[in-house]
């Protein structure tokens, strides 16, 4: 286990901002894990879990503790029935698993292609994309208690999922680090399609009957266009992904907006607000949608930090600091609340920054 000192998080992370920690240890196993867990509470140190750094804003201070990088890897594989679980190392790179399924015929992952990021954080934020997310064919996952020092096991049921979050994003944030996740996958299973954008894109290419591989390409492709792919070519790819979630609301409230806003010329009167059923009977609503009409279309610049000229979701950090980050993602909260009475919630952990 070797701890070093002042190592830069910036190159660790998408968007390419953040100080240096004050400790730093890239951990290769669970014992390197829990490990620097120990270290970190010997010394009364603060603790802070890294994967890709695909989800994450780092203070331009840095972090005054142990960073803490999964580095995690392995991949087991077992038949059941007519499906098969797939175990993967949290510190294994997201998009290799999915690419090993679908190259596989395995059904259950192919629209979560080209997310980046580590397997680990998967659980966390239920991630999704394009009609999938990770809730849909989780089984179970191991964990660490970071109090207790145990090694425990969560079934799906227990890891309280919700849209776009978790019991270790919401109620036990912190207390646990997990170290594998299980998923079970459809052998030879049909591709889920079910998403408007990805099936109109298969259709347009006269793909009617996609195979999981087609699948796989086309979400790649719709990711590559709105720069959501890490690309070292594409400045406009320097970011964390969408960073606010889609707010999700009562329906009385949803109409309520979209009456507010065609009164106040926004919105014509043939015109709908985006508006998609959620869970419990509530509706979602669309982020980037109230992002523009709010005023910041794609490209906004501010300073050092923009709205991504392909995502209204996606802030771009454009050679600034992450503070200027934090205060566009301030400023479109604020202008948002003020304007239809909708709060915007990030989606990214925020180090050492608070909006």
């Amino acid at each position: 286990m070797l701890i070093r000192d002042q190592v830069p998080l910036a190159p660790l992370t998408t968007l390419g901002l953040g100080g240096p920690a004050r400790f730093y240890l890239a951990a290769e196993s669970p014992e390197d894990i829990e490990g620097g867990v120990k270290w970190a509470s010997a010394r009364g140190l603060p603790l802070l879990v890294l994967g890709g750094g695909s989800n994450l804003v780092i203070a331009d201070e840095g972090f005054p503790g142990l960073v803490l990088q999964v580095a995690t890897r392995g991949i087991e594989t077992r038949a059941v029935g007519d499906s098969v679980e797939l175990t993967a190392a949290a510190g294994e790179e997201w998009d290799d698993v999915v690419a090993l399924a679908v190259e596989r015929g395995w059904a259950g992952l192919e629209c979560l292609s080209g997310i980046p990021g580590r397997v680990g954080a998967t659980p966390v934020q239920n991630v999704g994309a394009y009609g999938q997310d990770v809730a849909q064919t989780l089984v179970r996952l191991e964990a660490l208690d970071r109090a207790s020092g145990r090694r425990l096991r969560f079934s799906r049921e227990e890891c309280g999922f919700a849209y776009r979050s978790s019991r270790f994003k919401q109620a036990d944030l912190n207390r646990y680090l997990l170290l594998a996740v299980t998923f079970r996958l459809r052998h030879q299973g049909p591709p889920c399609v079910g998403y408007s954008e990805l099936s109109a894109f298969l259709s347009a290419r006269g793909i009617e009957r996609p195979a999981l591989a087609d699948v796989r390409q086309a979400v790649l492709q719709l990711r590559r266009n709105k720069s959501m792919v890490i690309d070292p070519a594409d400045p406009e790819s320097r970011s964390v992904g969408s960073f606010f979630t889609n707010p999700v609301v009562e329906v009385e409230q949803a109409a309520t907006v979209e009456a507010c806003l065609r009164q106040a010329g926004h919105l014509g009167q043939s015109e709908r607000m985006p508006s998609y059923p959620a869970p419990d009977g509530r509706a979602k609503l669309s982020a980037a949608w109230l992002i523009e009409r709010a005023g910041f279309p794609k490209g906004y610049t501010s300073g050092g930090a923009g709205i991504s000229a392909h995502h209204s979701l996606a802030l771009v950090n454009r050679g600034g600091t992450a503070r200027e980050i934090v205060d566009l993602a301030h400023q479109i909260r604020r202008v948002v609340q003020e304007r239809f009475g909708i709060s915007l919630e990030p989606e990214p952990v925020l180090v050492g920054l608070t909006l």
